[in-house]
């Protein structure tokens, strides 16, 4: 729990990138979209390149290189495959999105049940994560539902989440305050 509580500020960080997302979703839809599929297959790239590299490395030390030759061949192709259809990328996408949604979710409804026993407040976490599953849920339902739509629910998802993390950020912030203003005066004493 001081762990948690003593980096406040990161999830404060994690919630303010959510709203500033959010709000790009809802205003220009379009790039939101193109940007998560251009960081996609960007990122897909790299790491298939870093994969092949790592491959070469480690046949070269007669190591074992093929599952990471594969994963970086697959990698460079996903990467092509985001610029060359990007249509079929945000629908790749979208399923990609829905599972993380939900676990993602799953794992905030947990965290939020064991900080139950340790502060006031855990429900914002939970509610985050049930959010999260929710999320992940419909659109896993509907993934041709349109690119737009889906970077409408990403930002509505996003700009809530954020909002959550703010308020989580700031009520871990007090309870550090608090245990540090206890700790002293039980020093002091």
């Amino acid at each position: 729990m001081i762990l948690l509580a003593g980096n406040w500020w990161a999830i404060a960080l994690r919630g303010v990138c959510g709203i500033l997302f959010g709000l790009t979703a809802f205003f220009w839809p379009g790039i939101a979209i193109a940007a998560l599929v251009i960081l996609f297959g960007a990122y897909a790239f790299a790491d298939g390149i870093f994969s092949v590299i790592a491959a070469v490395r480690a046949g070269s030390n007669r190591e074992r290189w093929g599952s990471l030759a594969l994963e970086g061949v697959i990698g460079i192709i996903a990467g092509i495959w985001a610029f060359v259809a990007p249509a079929v990328t945000v629908v790749a996408l979208v399923a990609l999105v829905a599972a993380w949604a939900v676990i993602t979710g799953i794992f905030e409804i947990v965290a939020a049940l064991r900080l139950r026993k340790t502060m006031k407040g855990e429900w914002l976490l939970g509610l985050a994560g049930i959010v999260s599953v929710v999320f992940g849920i419909v659109l896993g339902m509907a993934p041709i539902a349109g690119a737009v739509l889906l970077a409408i629910w990403i930002g509505a998802y996003t700009l809530v989440a954020g909002i959550l993390q703010l308020v989580l950020a700031y009520k871990l912030r007090r309870w550090l305050q608090h245990a540090d203003t206890s700790h002293s005066e039980r020093l002091a004493a």
